[in-house]
């Protein structure tokens, strides 16, 4: 742990496209066994609960791109990146008090997901820390997660706070956002030769390198982002985790960015805004939150 540096030069990431990274030490089957087999007990939906009824069905133009294509995509780009990290020292150990951290909360969200898509049940989860100052974290197609040092570091973010991204992050990933936005493209003859290559017109090979290229410069619109918003606030309830926190989470954005969009989601509505909108929704969530079993531990924040 102690050669794990938090101010490396990664390469950067767009934001716009809520994606993720990659490391071979991720979960391992034993550790993310019991969450994914029922460590954690779902709630049974209620009628009407929660957000659903506020989110719309799955876009056309995803239905373009094989979603088994752009999973081994991401997965392929998550693993080069984690892989850069590595390099660089700055890919945390699993050991690290912060990597702890972030996989025990995510082992709490995850068995919430595939009532979302059922895809999500037969992902292999992953979560990594990178030492870099950047306030930003992403989740890739597959569930591929990855949070920045300095995200939390500098905003000091709680258990919730971190829920409340990791939330946001993770219905990005299963409303298929990323795969949408490649689906318009096609459509619109932007991806036109990835497209060919993915119907077996071309090289499969290139195309999956095309398309993890696109990953990492895809731009979610301010509709995904609204809708990753109110997902992630029903995912991180469902685990136990205040959903209010993510109107802290945005007092916090806010002043670290000094009244500018701040790097981490930088195509999202404006900070007052989305506080807004966090707090109308607050009521259709915080019954599921007020019956769901708690966090038996709690983490700090790192210091130094």
């Amino acid at each position: 742990m102690n050669d794990f540096r938090t101010d490396a030069a990664l390469p950067a990431h767009d934001l716009g496209c809520r994606c993720a990274l990659h490391s071979r030490r991720l979960f391992s089957g034993a550790l993310f066994a019991g969450a994914a087999t029922g460590g954690w007990a779902q709630q049974p939906r209620q009628p009407d609960e929660g957000v659903r009824g506020d989110v719309g069905g799955a876009s056309r133009f995803s239905k373009l791109v094989p979603a088994e294509q752009v999973e081994k995509a991401a997965a392929q780009q998550y693993a080069q990146m984690m892989r850069q990290a590595a390099d660089q020292r700055a890919l945390a150990p699993a050991d690290h008090p912060q990597v702890v951290r972030l996989r025990a909360i995510s082992q709490r969200i995850v068995p919430h997901t595939d009532e979302w898509n059922a895809r999500a049940r037969n992902w292999r989860w992953e979560v990594n820390l990178l030492g870099s100052p950047q306030l930003n974290a992403f989740c890739m197609p597959g569930g591929k997660i990855a949070f920045f040092f300095g995200i939390l570091h500098k905003l000091q973010l709680d258990d919730d706070e971190v829920a409340a991204i990791m939330g946001h992050e993770v219905a990005h990933a299963l409303r298929e956002h990323a795969r949408e936005r490649m689906g318009k493209n096609a459509a619109t003859g932007i991806g036109a030769s990835i497209l060919s290559s993915l119907l077996g017109l071309g090289g499969a090979g290139d195309a999956l390198l095309n398309m993890g290229g696109q990953l990492l410069t895809l731009r979610f619109s301010r509709e995904d982002e609204s809708e990753a918003d109110i997902v992630g606030m029903e995912l991180g309830a469902r685990a136990g985790y205040d959903p209010a926190a993510g109107v802290r989470l945005w007092e916090k954005m806010i002043a670290a960015s000094k009244g500018a969009p701040p790097e981490f989601l930088s195509t999202h509505p404006s900070g007052p805004s989305r506080i807004a909108d966090i707090r109308a929704k607050l009521p259709k969530v915080q019954p599921l939150y007020q019956r769901a079993a708690k966090p038996p531990q709690r983490y700090a924040p790192p210091t130094g």
